[in-house]
């Protein structure tokens, strides 16, 4: 969702959305239809069988050192649980980088957008993965605390 509002509102795409609420010109974020399985290509139609292809379960990103989630984290590379069918489209990323969404985590094939942010926000992060998933009430998520810690602060301002 925020790589489809940054497309909307920074690239100016009004019609910009993801093909899993309908047809659209502008599938910033589209269904996978491509994916690796062992050691073959796996292909499916936009009409196809969505039985058993959803990207699931862990997979490495590797940070871009500099950013938001660099520092949250203080390591390059992070393992995240995914559960999803859909991916962001890779084919948008310079377009909304030039007006300002960082893409400041990827897949270690540089293919795959895993997390977005807007460097000059005081806490815009998005991610392709579900970090409630590694979240526990006396520990919780880097990003979740990070988040807390932003909000805490922003309140102090107003």
């Amino acid at each position: 969702m925020a790589v489809i509002e940054a497309a909307r509102n920074l690239l100016g795409i009004e019609d910009a959305s993801s093909s899993e609420f309908g047809p659209t010109d502008h599938a910033v974020v589209g269904l996978m239809t491509e994916w690796i399985k062992g050691n073959q290509i796996e292909k499916r139609a936009h009409n196809g069988d969505l039985g058993g292809t959803m990207r699931l379960g862990a997979y490495p990103a590797h940070l871009r050192r500099g950013t938001k989630v660099h520092e949250i984290y203080g390591q390059d590379i992070i393992s995240e649980r995914h559960r999803h069918r859909y991916e962001v489209n890779v084919n948008y990323k310079d377009r909304l980088e030039q007006v300002g969404l960082r893409f400041s985590g990827m897949s270690p094939d540089g293919i795959l957008p895993e997390i977005v942010e807007i460097p000059d926000h005081p806490w815009f992060i998005g991610v392709q993965y579900h970090p409630e998933l590694k979240s526990r009430p006396f520990a919780p998520h880097p990003l979740f605390t990070s988040f807390i810690g932003a909000a805490k602060n922003q309140s102090r301002l107003v």
